[in-house]
């Protein structure tokens, strides 16, 4: 019984595993029938993929063919055009080269007649003269002569109707040309002096600028004269142009408003007169500032606005290459020091150093003596006496009453000829001075010539028995062009030309 029980359940599980086995087997043929047409699937997307993919590749390349061949026909188009453009020049040079040939075959055939003239010339001229020869029983030589000495008197006949016509000529253009020659001759010796002293340079973005400074009918460079009170120069020296004037506060103005328009780009009347007023508002703030600052830097703050605004303006003013604010500067320090050393007040030694030039501030405006300019602003501001003396003593308008005004006439001699300090050393002085003399005295009828006022004026005194007012007026202008030629000075100088009669009797 247990042993049939065995078999029935070996039977049992055989048949279970069969079964197993058909339904695992029946699974993975599944299986491997999806595998089988997935694969497939891939197979055939892969294929269309290749075939689009060549597609694009055939089509890509026929457009770089297409563009080949059109770039290829641009260049044969190109060569074609150059071939023809030189072809053409060729025919111009050989139109040219016809034309050369052709003037010169005429040259030629007009050396050819101008030398068959010549030799019918010298047959007329042998001809004549033999005919003369046989008539006067003359010899060629001696009727040579003759002609020569006809020809001669003519010739000095034109020559003296020429001189007359040339002469009237003259007289008319006399003036003209003086005031010509003039012209050149004070203009002569400003160059270095200027270009060094006198122009600012503005560097512009572009060419191009320089027409929107000028402006349409060059309306925005009047405006700009006229208003800054300078002259502009545009040349033709590439973005640049340059401010020119003798005052060097006005041209800093000028300078700066220009440059704000360059960078604003509106330039015309009405922008340029609202930079104008806004640099200028500036500049009156940054010289009062600066003013301010220095006195509370020396220790003697306050002092009146107008006054610390001069102080500071001095920064815009110099004397003979020396700018006048380094020089206050260092009158006021050398002033202080003398005075605490002679047991003066140092504060107001400092304070009338720094006031003693202040007139400079002025005087490019309203003219006439710094002195006088400063000892009227320093009596309106109410400063102190010893102030006052000092600047009328720094240049022998008065004499030093205190220690603190010598002291200050001191500082300024000292600033003054320190080595460095200004362009025009004691040397150079002396040998212009000298030079002023010699020019004079090496004129006519001079008996006597003098440098006068720092070498501003030279003084000639000439011989009245021997030369006439109008002779002198042109010696004056005479010497005064060879000063401009020979010499190199800053200002002007003054040549005084004296001619004097005197008539000296005595009662006995």
């Amino acid at each position: 019984m247990s042993i049939t029980l065995i078999l029935v359940g070996l039977a049992g599980a055989i048949a279970g595993a069969f079964a197993s086995f058909a339904w695992i087997r029946k699974g993975m043929s599944k299986n491997l029938s999806f595998l089988e047409i997935e694969a497939k699937a891939k197979a055939k997307a892969i294929e269309a993929e290749a075939s689009r993919m060549l597609q694009d590749t055939k089509i890509l390349i026929k457009e770089k063919e297409l563009e080949q061949e059109k770039e290829f026909q641009q260049r044969v188009l190109r060569l074609q055009d150059t071939e023809r453009r030189l072809n053409e020049q060729q025919k111009n040079v050989q139109v040219q080269q016809e034309k050369v040939n052709t003037l010169y075959n005429r040259i030629a055939q007009k050396e050819k007649k101008l030398a068959k003239l010549e030799e019918q010339k010298k047959e007329l001229i042998d001809e004549h003269l033999h005919k003369i020869e046989s008539l006067s029983s003359w010899t060629v030589d001696e009727a040579k002569g003759y002609l020569l000495e006809i020809a001669k008197e003519k010739a000095q006949q034109d020559v003296a109707s020429l001189v007359r016509k040339y002469e009237q000529l003259a007289k008319e253009e006399g003036q003209k040309k003086a005031n010509y020659i003039l012209s050149q001759a004070v203009t002569r010796y400003a160059g270095e002096f200027s270009g060094e002293r006198l122009i600012n340079f503005v560097h512009l973005p572009s060419d191009e600028h320089k027409g929107r400074i000028i402006g349409k009918e060059g309306r925005n460079i009047k405006t700009l004269e006229t208003l800054l009170g300078v002259d502009i120069v545009i040349d033709e020296t590439p973005e640049v142009i340059l401010v020119s004037s003798f005052n060097i506060y006005r041209r800093a103005i000028a300078t700066r408003v220009i440059e704000l328009l360059i960078e604003d780009g509106r330039i015309h009347p009405a922008r340029i007169e609202d930079v104008h007023q806004r640099v200028q508002d500036e500049f009156e703030e940054k010289i009062l500032d600066e003013g301010r600052n220095i006195l509370i830097d020396f220790g003697i703050y306050p002092m009146h606005d107008e006054l610390m605004k001069l102080i500071g303006r001095l920064r815009y003013r110099a004397s003979y290459g020396q700018n006048a604010l380094a020089h206050t500067l260092e009158v006021a320090r050398l002033a202080s020091v003398i005075a605490a050393e002679m047991g003066g007040d140092e504060k107001l030694a400092m304070r009338a150093g720094l006031l003693h030039d202040i007139g400079k501030a002025l005087t490019q405006d309203y003219g006439g003596s710094h002195v006088d300019i400063g000892v009227e602003l320093c009596r309106r501001y109410q400063e102190h006496p010893t102030v006052i003396n000092a600047i009328l003593a720094h240049h022998g308008h008065a004499q030093p009453d205190s220690v603190e005004s010598a002291a200050v006439c001191a500082a300024d001699t000292l600033s003054a000829a320190r080595p460095g300090a200004r362009r025009e050393v004691l040397e150079s002085f002396a040998k212009r001075v000298k030079e002023l003399e010699d020019i004079a005295l090496s004129k006519e009828y001079v008996e006597n010539a003098y440098a006068l006022n720092a070498g501003r004026e030279v003084r000639v005194i000439v011989n009245a028995m021997k030369i006439t007012d109008d002779q002198a007026v042109l010696l004056s202008s005479e010497i005064a062009q060879e000063i401009e030629a020979r010499l190199q000075y800053p200002a002007e100088i003054k040549v005084n030309v004296i001619r004097e009669t005197r008539a000296i009797s005595y009662a006995k």
